[in-house]
Parts: structure tokens; C-alpha cells; sequence
């Protein structure tokens, strides 16, 4: 005669299975409510122009403005390790300081991608003293291309190489605002 539990799983084992289930069930939940509370603001209007952006690492915050005043605000990720200024290429870092949106490219791995003008005169000094490269390709842009869909959920982590991530209808917005030339100044 074969085993009883063998065919029919004990209390426990059912248990432990409803604890997993309930845990997804409730992560997904979470999920769901969080992705309502991450949105932010209403859409800017098609006429909008900032002239200068505002970037608060501290915060996770990236504010365009108009003469003296906030256009709108948005929830960044930055790179991963985003603590202090970045100083060599690999260091995982968004610089701080002031700089320019320098191009932009259209084409981008990642959704639209505006460049900063990182490094700067003073960052390759910083950099040749320490016998590094200082790095570049520092951008604002959205989610890579084909993983748009993550959206707002990609906030949970500073996952960029040191770059300002946004989701991709919040680069196109920014994209629409903000021209070539435009000053960025990064806070820590």
C-alpha cells in the first residue's frame, strides 16, 4: 500500500504553499497601488520650455524650470552607486555641478537620451591628477529600449551607470521642454 502523504500534501506543506501565495499575491497588490502613487504631476503642456533643470540626487528628484519657476517634477533613478561626484569612467556615479544639455540623441539603447556636458575642464583636471578617466556619456533618458513597459518601477533602484533615468513618457515630455544648451545643475 503506498503512502497517504505521499498522494495528498500534510497541513504544513499546503500552508507553506498559501504563505507563498498570499506573498506574491500581495507583492503584486503592492505593486499595482505603488504604480499610482509613483506618477507624478499632470502631462506638461506641447508649448512648455524650461531653461534651466534641477537635479536633487538626494531626492530622487529632477525639476525643470521656467524663469525662476518649477514646470514640473520628476522621480529619477540614478547610477548605482550615486554617493559624491563622479570622478572616473566605472565609478557607478551621476556627477555633480553645473553643465549644459549638450546634444541629444534619438537613437539611444535606452529610450531618448539628452546629453550632459559631463566631464567638464575641471573634471578632466580632477581625473588626469588621479591618472583616471573621468568617463562620460553621462545622459538623461528612459527605460532601455523594449522594457518600457517596467514604467515607474524602475525607481525602486538606482540602476544606471551614472546616468538620470526616467520613464519613457517622461522623456519624451523633457525631450519636447528642454532645448540644446539648457543648464543642469546635479546636487548631491
Amino acid at each position: 500500500m503506498s503512502d497517504p502523504s505521499a498522494v495528498r500534501p500534510g497541513k504544513s506543506t499546503r500552508r507553506r504553499w498559501l504563505l507563498k501565495l498570499s506573498g506574491v499575491l500581495g507583492i503584486v497588490l503592492l505593486a499595482a497601488a505603488g504604480l499610482k502613487m509613483l506618477q507624478v504631476g499632470s502631462p506638461l503642456p506641447a508649448s512648455a520650455r524650461a531653461d534651466r533643470i534641477i537635479v536633487n540626487k538626494q531626492t530622487r528628484e529632477l525639476w525643470l524650470m521656467a524663469k525662476g519657476k518649477p514646470l514640473k517634477r520628476y522621480r529619477i533613478a540614478l547610477g548605482g552607486n550615486p554617493r559624491g561626484h563622479k570622478t572616473q569612467q566605472g565609478d557607478q556615479r551621476t556627477p555633480e555641478g553645473v553643465y549644459r544639455i549638450a546634444g541629444r540623441n534619438p537613437r539611444s539603447a535606452y529610450h531618448r537620451a539628452l546629453r550632459v556636458s559631463y566631464p567638464n575642464a575641471r573634471d578632466r583636471r580632477r581625473a588626469k591628477q588621479q591618472g583616471v578617466s573621468p568617463g562620460g556619456d553621462i545622459m538623461i533618458h528612459g527605460l532601455p529600449n523594449g522594457l518600457g513597459w517596467i514604467g515607474p518601477l524602475h525607481r525602486w533602484v538606482d540602476w544606471t551607470a551614472g546616468c538620470i533615468a526616467v520613464t519613457d513618457p517622461e522623456i519624451e515630455e523633457i525631450w519636447r521642454a528642454v532645448p540644446d544648451g539648457t543648464s543642469i545643475e546635479i546636487k548631491p
